[in-house]
């Protein structure tokens, strides 16, 4: 089912309890006790951000019309949680869109891997859509077992196959995972997989890569990003991706698309058409928002955050929308 411009009013779904993927995660997971990560606790992790970059409360210190966010592959080593959770604190919105891979089914099958800090990942989302953020879930590949629920509704959250978005500016925006436009995930699944065994392996590299960067004193810096876009054949591929997305924003009446999956934050036009790729939380730390001057930005977490807890004057990459 395609949507117009998100309201409550607008639809009703289905409520449904939670989907199996969640119900093993959220409900069926082993018991938790205690609230967040304590500072101590992310001192003995160096690949967590310093304590010191967390605020001490938890009021929020920026606001939006609309955030989202992907690829945060929580049940994955390589997922960056304590930096999401610190985001997630620190920034409110109206709409909330989770653009897919948001719990990573593929690893959780091989092995549970499900830290504090994930949980409180998940505990967070959904005490925003209790406090009235309006919180639209799109599944992708790694979470595609929840595709089943589309059109259905777990709590507040609202789960879709496809949203569309109306900015203030009046521009329609088609928000989508990406993984369906991608062909090696469409015809050569095993491919993917075999991929995701080497992705992880790398993941895994850039972990103790950061550790020793952390116990130097330097921050947080992406050694899996970099070796990805240094090999042609990748950028060849995204370059591809993007073109792709944006004719078929175009094709469906959209002034623009806003995708994930390929982990590469993203604003700029193609051919008329606005691309729009909020990153993701294994690599870039990054996200999309909305301001409620109608400007769309990216934001990259460990830029926009000193050690100090304040703003730094590097801007993010924006456009008007």
């Amino acid at each position: 089912m395609r949507l117009s411009h998100p309201t409550r009013a607008a639809m009703k779904p289905k409520t449904t309890s939670l989907p199996p993927l969640f119900r093993q995660t959220v409900m069926d997971a082993p018991s938790f006790t205690g609230g967040p990560p304590t500072p101590q606790a992310l001192r003995d992790d160096p690949t967590s951000p310093p304590s010191s970059a967390f605020l001490p409360d938890d009021e929020p210190q920026h606001r939006y019309r609309t955030i989202w966010l992907s690829d945060v592959h929580l049940g994955t080593s390589g997922c960056q949680a304590p930096y999401l959770l610190d985001f997630l604190r620190h920034n409110d919105s109206e709409y909330l869109y989770l653009v897919g891979d948001i719990i990573d089914g593929w690893q959780l099958k091989k092995g549970w891997f499900w830290p504090q800090a994930h949980n409180d990942v998940v505990q967070k989302v959904l005490r925003k859509a209790r406090k009235g953020t309006q919180v639209f879930y799109i599944p992708g590949n790694h979470d595609e077992s929840a595709r089943q629920f589309c059109d259905h509704a777990f709590g507040d959250i609202q789960i879709r196959e496809e949203a569309f978005h109306t900015t203030l500016a009046g521009k329609r925006l088609w928000v989508v995972h990406g993984d369906l436009f991608d062909g090696v995930i469409q015809h050569a699944k095993w491919l993917a997989y075999v991929g995701d065994s080497l992705y992880t392996l790398i993941l895994l590299l850039n972990r103790w890569f950061n550790r020793i960067r952390a116990r130097l004193g330097f921050q947080y810096w992406s050694l899996s990003q970099y070796l990805k876009h240094q090999v042609k054949n990748a950028v060849n591929f995204i370059s591809q991706f993007e073109k792709v997305m944006t004719d078929e924003a175009r094709r469906r009446g959209c002034d623009g698309v806003v995708c994930g999956h390929i982990h590469k934050a993203e604003i700029r036009e193609i051919d008329g058409v606005l691309y729009c790729n909020d990153g993701d939380w294994v690599e870039s730390l990054s996200a999309l928002v909305e301001t409620f001057e109608g400007e769309l930005k990216v934001i990259y977490w460990t830029v926009l955050r000193s050690p100090e807890g304040t703003t730094l004057s590097r801007a993010p990459a924006r456009v008007a929308a």
